[in-house]
């Protein structure tokens, strides 16, 4: 085994904190700034200091080799990227405000990648011909931009970020298939590599396009999505994402629709009180313009709209709630007492809770009025069903009727079925077996490379600081010098024993330091083993403490080198 160097705390470009940054909101951000592994340098926008850089790397090397054993090959392409490719998909508009745009000195038009399927699709026109230049399986580790609203959450939400993004292109949708399975399987084995609890979730292909989608989310509080998890069967799925069958219901008893006056009642809360019924009992009827045009939008009343699901359902068209100047400019529509029933120039969408057959009490459109007995599919009609309520706890599990378990977590892989939307967009064709060109077929499978280190951050830190698991700590043994200069001579004589064996060693031999401080510090910066060299280092002997279980033991210096270069 080489020799591995020994990095010295004296030597190293690396400052502890005490406190916690005064703009830090979860673990992983507090954690990795006050163990020096990374600094703020603009919002959104962090270096990497040597230790933070090792982390990183370790990821880097475990994705780099999992993906070059299914046979992927590794390409960097630009950061600076033009606009036409974009503009060709539709996404140079599609992305909004996220997307980093910029000119030349000559006025030409470009972008800072945020994802690089274009760029991967033209990448292939050029190189592949036939049919005989497929299957390729592409891709790069390398920093992406999004101009993100709020960046937020030290390294979880910046608006530059490590990606691993690869792309599989196929000639046959039974290639996309076997493309996908192996890459699904590949990330299995990268988390597992990585020590990150984690779960794979249906999800929605969003600004991405294509068909099937999976999301591998790693549990944690500080994470932005929502998950479903069912305890009696294995449905995941990002809230999103999940979706009810629709069911008709025999309406055939319910008397004929009546208006009822309900003075000072514009809200669900304010109608179920007035009426003494379940806020379950009303229909909410939210108003939307999508592109202009009104929508309303139908969920009972005692759910919430989940906007997200709204945009992605009319994704790529503008959705925004109506304002005053909406209702002004319709004085056909009530506000607090808007009804599906006789609603003109109003496209109506609605949950399949709202399924045909089900009855209710909703707006009859006339101030101070809402009309009972008002039945879907009798009444009035839905234009289309869409999952657009948001997901709670206990809802039934779409697969089996139990109730659902939501949880938080942090995403950190994404992989799509794309199918032909980007190869049509930019024409990617290859000439078939029978020489006729075929269009081609793709996937698009990322793994956030930064945002895995901070997950691992969240999962497995403690109340002493950081804790990484093996693979990815930066370094394999913290050995600690107390103080003196002989414990001092010991460490750094053991250092060199350890690194001629291969075993990756970070010292703490900074002189003036005080031995508590040492210690604290070895606690917060989380690498696995930590070896002391204090009171019986006239003995020849040290102490060895595993960080995660805080066990330790006292061992001869021989001792100690067998036993961390088993």
């Amino acid at each position: 085994m080489a020799n591995a160097p020994v990095q010295r705390m004296s030597q190293l470009l690396a400052k502890t904190l005490r406190d916690d940054p005064a703009d830090a909101e979860v673990l992983s951000h507090k954690l990795l700034v006050r163990a020096g592994y990374v600094r703020r340098t603009a919002a959104g926008i962090w270096s990497w200091l040597p230790l933070g850089k090792k982390v990183l790397a370790n990821v880097e090397r475990i994705v780099r080799e999992e993906m070059d054993a299914v046979g992927a090959q590794e390409v960097l392409l630009p950061a600076i990227l033009p606009r036409e490719p974009y503009e060709a998909t539709g996404r140079w508009e599609e992305y909004g405000p996220e997307l980093f745009r910029l000119q030349d000195r000559r006025g030409g038009d470009y972008l800072l990648g945020p994802t690089h399927e274009e760029i991967f699709t033209l990448l292939v026109k050029d190189q592949a011909s036939s049919y005989k230049d497929l299957p390729v399986i592409l891709y790069q580790i390398q920093n992406k931009y999004r101009d993100e609203a709020r960046p937020r959450a030290g390294i979880l939400r910046g608006r530059e970020f490590l990606m691993k993004d690869s792309y599989s292109f196929d000639t046959e949708d039974e290639g996309l298939a076997k493309s996908y399975a192996l890459h699904r399987e590949a990330y299995q084995k990268i988390f597992a590599r990585l020590g990150l609890d984690y779960r794979i979730c249906a999800a929605t292909a969003g600004a991405m396009g294509g068909s099937k989608s999976e999301e591998f989310l790693a549990p944690a509080e500080a994470g932005e999505d929502t998950f479903a998890d069912c305890p009696n069967c294995d449905f995941a799925a990002n809230t999103e994402a999940i979706t009810y069958e629709l069911t008709s219901v025999d309406a055939s008893d319910v008397p004929a629709a009546e208006d009822i006056p309900t003075p000072d009642t514009p809200t669900i809360e304010t109608l179920a009180a007035s009426l003494g019924v379940p806020a379950s009992a009303t229909l909410k009827n939210l108003l939307v313009r999508v592109d202009g045009e009104i929508v309303a939008v139908g969920v009972p009343g005692d759910r919430e709209v989940d906007m997200d699901k709204v945009e992605a359902h009319f994704a790529p068209a503008t959705v925004e709630l109506v304002t005053e100047t909406d209702f002004a400019a319709r004085p056909d529509l009530v506000r607090g007492y808007v009804g599906p029933r006789g609603l003109e120039k109003v496209t109506y969408i609605a949950d399949p809770r709202v399924a045909p057959g089900t009855a209710w009490i909703t707006g009859a459109n006339k101030a101070g009025t809402h009309t009972r007995n008002v039945v879907a599919g009798r009444d009035f009609e839905v234009g289309a069903y869409v999952d657009v309520v948001v997901v709670q706890e206990g809802d039934p599990c779409p697969k089996c009727g139990t109730g659902l378990v939501l949880d938080r977590a942090i995403e950190i892989g994404h992989i799509f079925q794309l199918g032909r939307k980007y190869a049509d967009a930019l024409k990617l064709d290859v000439l078939g077996q029978n020489g006729k060109p075929v269009r081609v077929t793709m996937g698009s499978y990322g793994i956030g490379v930064s945002r895995a280190v901070a997950a691992l951050a969240e999962q497995s830190a403690d109340d002493k600081g950081l804790c990484w698991p093996a693979e990815v700590a930066p370094a394999d043994v913290h050995v600690v010098a107390a103080g003196k200069a002989l414990q001092t001579e010991l460490a750094l004589d053991i250092s060199g024993k350890l690194a001629a064996a291969g075993v990756r060693v970070l010292v703490d031999d900074r002189p003036g330091v005080s031995p508590g401080v040492k210690f604290t510090d070895s606690e917060l910066i989380g690498v696995p083993k930590i070896l002391v060299a204090g009171r019986r280092a006239a003995d020849g002997v040290v102490e060895l403490k595993d960080r995660r279980t805080g066990e330790r033991e006292e061992l001869t210096v021989e001792e100690a080198v067998a036993r961390l270069t088993a």
